[in-house]
């Protein structure tokens, strides 16, 4: 299989934007991303181009930036192989305004002054503990756990049919503050509502 390249974010408003949206993640939906090796590189760098997206449909209230133009900040936890590929895919990019900065953390970590926070597949036992820490702060939690929502996380990949696909809980989404696009709803595989 070639290499997934993530495709350039929308700069302009109007149809493209409207529009763009499915046309954004069709490639990554039709992806097949070896699952028979979870954890592969084709795999993160598909959930990375995701995260990445994410972004242009996630609002966040204004406090969650300590200025207008702060970076937006990724935490990732328990997954080199995506901070890289995480790293790779948002160098140079920004989202509404705000530079995208990446930040690789290890268990016992603060997520102060994260916007979003990635917990990989190795520390998904934790899950429940970090989103009870957080509770109530303006942080979107992105999993790959099979009981992720239950836990408290408010996106969560899964690999269908060899397709990297996500589901959303829009709970805690609300819990944390944050507004979410219908159009990344329509997108998902599944929305779970309160």
């Amino acid at each position: 299989m070639g290499a997934v390249v993530a495709a350039d974010p929308p700069r302009r408003l109007g149809r493209r934007r409207v529009l763009g949206l499915p046309l954004l993640f069709a490639p990554w939906l039709a992806v097949p991303c070896a699952a028979q090796s979870p954890g592969s590189a084709a795999e993160y760098q598909i959930k990375a181009a995701y995260l990445y997206k994410f972004l242009a449909y996630i609002e966040w209230p204004p406090q969650a930036f300590e200025r207008e133009h702060a970076p937006i900040t990724i935490g990732v936890l328990g997954s080199e192989l995506l901070a890289g590929e995480l790293a790779q895919a948002v160098s140079g990019r920004e989202v509404n305004g705000h530079d995208i900065v990446v930040r690789r953390l290890r268990a016992g970590d603060t997520a102060s002054g994260l916007h979003v926070l990635f917990i990989g597949r190795s520390d998904s036992a934790r899950v429940a503990q970090i989103t009870a820490a957080v509770k109530g702060q303006p942080l979107l939690i992105v999993s790959e756990s099979d009981d992720a929502f239950a836990l408290g996380s408010a996106i969560n990949f899964l690999v269908v049919d060899d397709k990297v696909r996500f589901d959303v809980a829009l709970r805690p989404v609300e819990q944390a503050g944050l507004k979410v696009s219908s159009r990344l709803l329509a997108v998902a595989r599944k929305v779970n509502t309160p």
